[in-house]
């Protein structure tokens, strides 16, 4: 278990999808706040997307300047053109992510064009991040299954990550994005995919939908991988996903690293404390088992 010991578990604030009414500004820098009080070592804060067609995420400009920044802590942005990364770096991101997928059927329902398509305005992003020394984190949906398309061929997947990690981005994110995967299907995907990328410019992000994403991150880091993408209180989901359920809750992923002996640097309590918190004000019940058993005991 000594490769394990890397392993980092990784925060999405997940409010991006939720679809209860519009979470106040001073809700989500509260939460970010505490988040980092819990020592979590990157939060994704906010995405630098259309208000138009993400409309939670209006303010992410004031998200973003109003967090208070821990010394080593990463807080990472979304920007899916170059638009989004001027408006990003203008207000103080230091590292941005561009995202693709897989499947044609899903980008042409997330982002609006073909796979070829989403590759140039990557690319613009890439390029503009790279003059003025932004690293940039790439993501890739759909890895192990797409709504519209269904299985997904691992190959594929491969070709994919290989291309954004050639055209510059430092780690590639590899999403279940609608939690259909299994084990099995991680290692194979997995497998063909470390054949074109080192494993240690590698992370893994599973959806929960059909509670195989803390088995499937364990696979993942029996392979090698040592960044894992997570969500407190399983917040989040995919608009252009019916039915998909929200990320590994990040409760229950610090809890079974502490159990594999793994040391994470985050304090389980504080973090159960965020979730508490961020669950109260949108009325909704945590999806983390850890969170669930602790406030039975």
């Amino acid at each position: 278990m000594a490769t394990l010991r890397k392993a980092l578990p990784r925060r999405l604030v997940g409010v991006a999808t939720l679809r209860a009414s519009i979470v106040p500004t001073p809700v989500k820098i509260k939460l970010i706040d505490m988040l980092s009080e819990a020592g979590l070592p990157v939060i994704e804060a906010t995405s630098f997307v259309s208000p138009k067609w993400v409309p939670q995420m209006a303010d992410h400009a004031e998200v973003l300047k109003g967090i208070q920044k821990f010394p080593g802590i990463n807080y990472p942005v979304l920007t899916p053109n170059v638009k989004g990364f001027e408006a990003a770096v203008a207000a103080g991101a230091k590292e941005v992510s561009v995202f693709g997928a897989v499947s044609e059927l899903f980008t042409r329902k997330n982002i609006n064009c073909s796979i070829d398509e989403s590759f140039e305005r990557m690319g613009a992003v890439l390029e503009a991040a790279q003059a003025a020394g932004v690293p940039v984190r790439g993501y890739v949906s759909c890895v192990l299954g797409c709504p519209y398309e269904g299985k997904i061929s691992p190959t594929k997947v491969a070709e994919v990550a290989k291309k954004l990690y050639s055209m510059g981005c430092y780690e590639i994110s590899l999403g279940d994005t609608i939690g259909v995967g299994t084990p099995g299907l991680m290692k194979d995907m997995l497998s063909a995919v470390m054949r074109e990328i080192p494993v240690a410019a590698l992370a893994v992000h599973c959806h929960d939908t059909y509670g195989q994403a803390l088995a499937n991150t364990l696979m993942a880091l029996q392979m090698g991988v040592s960044v894992v993408d997570s969500s407190v209180a399983g917040l989040g989901g995919c608009p252009y996903a019916q039915g998909a359920s929200g990320n590994l809750a990040t409760e229950d992923l610090v809890y079974m690293l502490t159990g594999l002996g793994i040391h994470t640097g985050v304090n389980l309590q504080k973090l159960l404390e965020a979730g508490d918190f961020i669950c109260q004000v949108l009325n909704r019940k945590t999806s983390s088992k850890v969170a669930q058993a602790s406030c039975k005991l």
